[in-house]
C-alpha cells in the first residue's frame, strides 16, 4: 500500500516519459522512465548507474561530466545539461564519452595540432564505419 502512494505522489509531478538510451559501444539500449521536467545532466546520471547495475560492457565510469546526451534526430550537437529531458520531444537518445584532446601524438612527439584519442563520438565512429570499403570479386 505504502509504493502505491508513493507512485501516486510521483505522478503529479508531471508526465512521465519512457526513454531509451543507447551507449556507444554497448550490446543494447538502456531503458527508464522519467519525468519529462528531468535535467539532461540528472538522464545521464541515471543511465549510467543504470548500467554499472546491470553489468555491462566496456565498463563506463560514473562521472557524468566525462558525457555528453545526443539527440540524433534533432541535429548533431550534444543536449545541454541544463535542458529538461522532455523539451526535445524525443525517447531515443545516444550517450557517449567526451574527446579526450592531447598534444601528444601516440610516439610520445608532441603536435601542433590537437588530436583525438579514443573514438569520442557517435559520428565518428559512424563516419569510420562507413568508409570501410568492400572489396568486389
Amino acid at each position: 500500500m505504502l509504493l502505491y502512494k508513493q507512485k501516486k505522489n510521483q505522478a503529479a509531478k508531471g508526465n512521465r516519459l519512457l526513454i531509451s538510451v543507447t551507449v556507444l559501444g554497448s550490446a543494447g539500449p538502456i531503458r527508464f522512465v522519467v519525468s519529462e521536467e528531468e535535467l539532461v545532466a540528472v538522464v545521464i546520471d541515471i543511465a549510467l548507474k543504470s548500467y554499472a547495475r546491470e553489468g555491462r560492457l566496456p565498463v563506463l565510469g560514473s562521472n557524468l561530466n566525462e558525457f555528453l546526451l545526443y539527440c540524433p534526430s534533432a541535429g548533431s550537437d550534444a543536449l545541454s545539461p541544463w535542458d529538461t529531458i522532455g523539451s526535445h520531444g524525443a525517447r531515443n537518445f545516444m550517450l557517449c564519452k567526451k574527446p579526450q584532446l592531447d598534444k601528444t601524438a601516440d610516439d610520445g612527439t608532441s603536435n601542433d595540432a590537437i588530436t583525438r584519442r579514443g573514438s569520442g563520438s557517435w559520428k565518428a565512429w559512424i563516419n569510420k564505419s562507413l568508409n570501410l570499403k568492400v572489396s568486389s570479386h
